[in-house]
């Protein structure tokens, strides 16, 4: 069926998640030495920035400045889990937690169960993006 005889678009997934960051250094170190994701080949756009994988969703940081805005978000995400946030599934969000520990990355809620029974948590990335790590229910 073409889209012109859709009544809705018909999203299949999410393509890419864009950050604004302040040091892309920073954010590598963050998104795959310590979350594991990817870096990716990047387009040259003009202007810098890095590409990561995340599953099939890519995840694109590009520098603060004019044309991309500033980074970070404008309000203390240390204290609000349910505002805009980003999250990532992992095998076991409680192995993860251990990992966040031992490298002195600060949890600012959970470990904890959700309602379905999944297990999550929250983390700050280097610009204070809100990053949740989650885990299924076991069955």
């Amino acid at each position: 069926m073409s889209l012109a005889a859709r009544s809705t678009l018909g999203v299949k997934t999410i393509d890419h998640v864009t950050i604004v960051v302040a040091d892309l250094q920073k954010s590598r170190q963050f998104y795959v030495e310590l979350l594991g994701m990817d870096e990716v080949p990047r387009p040259d756009f003009g202007f810098p920035g890095l590409w990561f994988q995340a599953g099939k969703t890519l995840i694109h940081l590009n520098i603060a400045g004019p044309e991309a805005g500033s980074a970070g978000i404008k309000y203390d995400a240390s204290k609000i889990t349910r505002a805009l946030h980003i999250a990532f599934e992992v095998d076991d969000a409680e192995a993860a937690a251990n990992i966040l520990r031992e490298r002195a990355v600060e949890i600012i809620v959970g470990p904890r169960h959700r309602p379905d029974g999944a297990i999550q948590l929250y983390v700050l990335d280097p610009d204070g993006h809100q990053i949740e790590i989650t885990s299924p229910a076991q069955a």
